[in-house]
């Protein structure tokens, strides 16, 4: 196999949480595995909400967890070249203005489902002529663009889902620039990844469709569409959703209940998979064990309590030289020299807090 290159690309605008880091994990994983390389891609395209605190605190909660990148950019310094795309696809016939209202669009979808129908855009725009657009700007409408799809069969094979098959005939055109002229997700990732020769593009099993349309994308600008694998999302261990707890679990709120970043690691490169969760000492050994083969197609299911367990276990095995007495001035308990001279370790068991840690 070529040395892969692999690219994880989180949006500033938020904490990093187990969801994203899992998907960052596993991309490093397989790229340090083959020799390859991991790029981090700052996708700031949102230039409203994304800031520079996000994106600090993104590169701290990696280079907390050992995820060290070979290369990194951001995508708000190059708007030029999205721009150069965009053209490119409508000389080619590929991106055409549409003029519809949100309002419009929602109307259009829900008299499609109220007959029967799948709520797919009935490229009304496509039908108007020169006239008609000078008529709607003229009232003030700003047009938004939307990538023309084959409406053909686009397939791959998945490296962890198998045989992928999407009829993009069941598909929207996707939007792929706003009315206020700003980008969606989908060109500038197209973009990016062709320039820098992404070979594999591993992520969330929500994207499964929105690949469809981008593999499609990859070939109108003349690039080849990397490997994909998409992986099932997590699940907590009641079963339901993360995505209403997803700011507790950032990596900030763990690191500062005191959680090993190895703890957080051995937990997140094994759920979902067939390896058994034990604790891991090094980011080596996860490398040597990671295979696209082991992962299942069931949601991963994410436990605090395993976390919490697989924690204890690597404090438990660090070298005794780590722990010194407590002052007689403090609480009795141990002190962590390794983490800073004012973290104290509290005996399993002997407080609430979740990894047995506590700052002065």
């Amino acid at each position: 196999m070529t040395a892969p290159i692999v690219r994880f690309a989180p949006s500033p605008t938020g904490r990093l949480h187990v969801g994203n880091v899992r998907t960052a994990l596993i991309n490093w994983l397989f790229a340090k595995g083959q020799q390859g390389k991991f790029i981090l891609r700052i996708d700031d395209t949102d230039t409203e909400r994304s800031t520079q605190e996000y994106e600090d605190g993104i590169r701290t909660d990696l280079t907390w967890l050992g995820l060290v990148w070979d290369d990194s950019f951001s995508q708000s310094k190059r708007f030029a070249e999205y721009d150069a795309a965009a053209d490119k696809l409508r000389e080619m016939g590929l991106l055409y203005p549409c003029y519809e209202t949100a309002d419009e669009l929602d109307r259009k979808r829900k008299i499609a489902l109220s007959r029967g129908r799948p709520p797919v855009y009935d490229r009304a725009a496509l039908e108007l002529s020169d006239e008609d657009k000078a008529k709607l700007e003229a009232e003030g409408r700003t047009p938004h663009w939307r990538f023309k799809l084959s409406g053909g069969r686009v397939e791959w094979t998945d490296l962890v889902r198998g045989d992928q098959s999407i009829d993009t005939s069941s598909l929207s055109d996707p939007i792929l620039i706003r009315e206020d002229g700003s980008y969606l997700y989908t060109l500038p990732s197209v973009v990016d990844d062709i320039e820098a020769k992404i070979t594999h593009v591993v992520r969330g099993e929500d994207h499964v469709t929105n690949s469809g349309a981008q593999i499609e994308i990859f070939k109108a600008l003349g690039g080849t569409a990397p490997d994909m694998a998409h992986t099932p999302l997590l699940i907590g261990a009641d079963g339901q959703g993360l995505s209403k707890r997803l700011g507790s679990l950032s990596m900030g709120e763990l690191r500062a209940q005191g959680y090993e970043p190895m703890a957080v690691s051995s937990l997140l490169a094994k759920i979902g998979t067939s390896d058994n969760v034990e604790a891991r000492e090094t980011l080596d050994q996860l490398v040597a064990e990671f295979d696209f083969g082991k992962i299942g197609r069931a949601p991963a299911r994410f436990d605090e309590t395993e976390l919490l367990s697989l924690n204890a276990a690597i404090l438990h095995g660090l070298p005794s030289p780590m722990w010194t007495p407590a002052p007689p001035t403090k609480p009795s308990g141990l002190w962590c020299a390794r983490i800073a001279p004012c973290c104290r370790m509290w005996p399993v068991g002997s407080r609430p807090c979740l990894a047995r840690s506590r700052l002065w």
